[in-house]
C-alpha cells in the first residue's frame, strides 16, 4: 500500500505497532518508525518514504543501516533496560525495498557479555522477502548527571 505523498503523509502503522517516540533531530528526519506494542515483542517497522530512497527509487543503504542500528538499539534497551552505543554494525543487503513498502526488523539478543550486548536482526519486507540481515555489538552506558 503506497504512500500518497511520501514526503508529508503520515502512514498508519501496521496492526500491533505504534509510533516510536523521537530521540532527536536525526531520528525525526529519518522516521517515522514504529515499535511493536505487545509485551516482549521487539520488532520495529518503517514505511519507506521518498526521502529514504536513493536515486534509483529504492531504500538507500545508509537509511537501511540507520534503521537497523535504531532497531537493534531498541532490542538492547528492551532486553537490558540500559542505554547503549553501537560498537560494531554489519549489514548484508539481500533484496531491494522500494518506496511505499513496509519493512520490519526482527531482532534477537544473542549474548550478554557484561556491558557488551550482541544482537542480530532479519529485516523483512511486507511480502516476506528478506531485505537485509544485521549484526551488531552494543556497549551499555550510564548517562552522566548534567
Amino acid at each position: 500500500m503506497p504512500v500518497a505523498d511520501s514526503e508529508t503523509a503520515q502512514q498508519e502503522p501496521r496492526e500491533g505497532f505504534a509510533p516510536s517516540p523521537s530521540r532527536g533531530k536525526f531520528t525525526i528526519h529519518n522516521g517515522p518508525s514504529y515499535r511493536a506494542t505487545a509485551p516482549g515483542d521487539m520488532r520495529t517497522g518503517l514505511w519507506i518514504l521518498d526521502r529514504h530512497c536513493n536515486g534509483m527509487g529504492f531504500l538507500h543503504g545508509g537509511m537501511m543501516s540507520a534503521f537497523a542500528d535504531s532497531a537493534l538499539a531498541w532490542a538492547v534497551w528492551s532486553a537490558t533496560g540500559k542505554m547503549s552505543v553501537t560498537i560494531r554494525l554489519t549489514l548484508e543487503f539481500m533484496e531491494i525495498a522500494r518506496e511505499g513498502e513496509w519493512i520490519e526488523a526482527h531482532p534477537e539478543v544473542s549474548a550478554v557479555d557484561g556491558e557488551f550486548i550482541h544482537v542480530n536482526a532479519r529485516i523483512v519486507k511486507e511480502d516476506g522477502g528478506l531485505a537485509a540481515r544485521a549484526s551488531a555489538v552494543f556497549r551499555t552506558v550510564r548517562r552522566k548527571a548534567d
